[in-house]
This record gives structure tokens, C-alpha cells and sequence, in this order.
């Protein structure tokens, strides 16, 4: 299995745009891509992204077909209009949290 990190930071006047976009579209988007979401956390104290996401995927060329899908890049178009900092990546899946 592979995993699927995000980390980004939400734009200040951004916030009520990307909490109903995480909610409406993203999330439900995401899953009906073939991502489950196994992490998200948002730091409230501290340096380091705002948020951190993840979600796990059977194999790479799931993963990799995935994140080459039009509906993928239309998602992640839509999200780097309401946050800055954003950074994607996939990794060995090993259960529990990872950076």
C-alpha cells in the first residue's frame, strides 16, 4: 500500500471557502477517486504546515494513475485557490502517522 501526503496552509480570508470545499467536494471527491483518508490534523499552535492529509492507496499504479486523472488536477486546482505552501507526495505506507 502507498500513502498520499498533503500539507499545505489555508489563506487567512480563505478559511469558510476551504472548510465547505474540504467538505462538499474534496473529501467525497478524493474517496470516489480511490483514496482513503487515514490522517488530516490542522496545527493550531506552532511552526509547520496548517494542515496535514493523508490517505492510502492499494498499489503505485493506483496511485499514480490517480494523481494523473483529470479529476485529480481539477481538484488540486480548485484547493491551491484557497492555500499557499502546498506540497503532495507518496510513500511506503507503514501505519500510523507520517511526515
Amino acid at each position: 500500500m502507498l500513502k498520499i501526503l498533503m500539507s499545505w496552509d489555508i489563506v487567512p480570508s480563505k478559511e469558510k471557502d476551504f472548510l465547505d470545499f474540504l467538505l462538499q467536494d474534496f473529501t467525497p471527491a478524493v474517496q470516489k477517486l480511490g483514496i482513503q483518508p487515514t490522517d488530516a490534523w490542522l496545527t493550531v499552535y506552532g511552526r509547520g504546515p496548517q494542515v496535514l492529509a493523508g490517505g492510502i492507496v492499494d498499489d503505485d499504479a493506483a496511485a499514480f494513475s490517480i494523481l494523473a486523472s483529470d479529476e485529480w488536477r481539477s481538484l488540486e486546482q480548485r484547493l491551491l485557490k484557497m492555500v499557499t505552501n502546498y506540497r503532495r507526495r507518496v510513500i511506503q505506507a507503514e501505519g500510523g502517522f507520517q511526515l
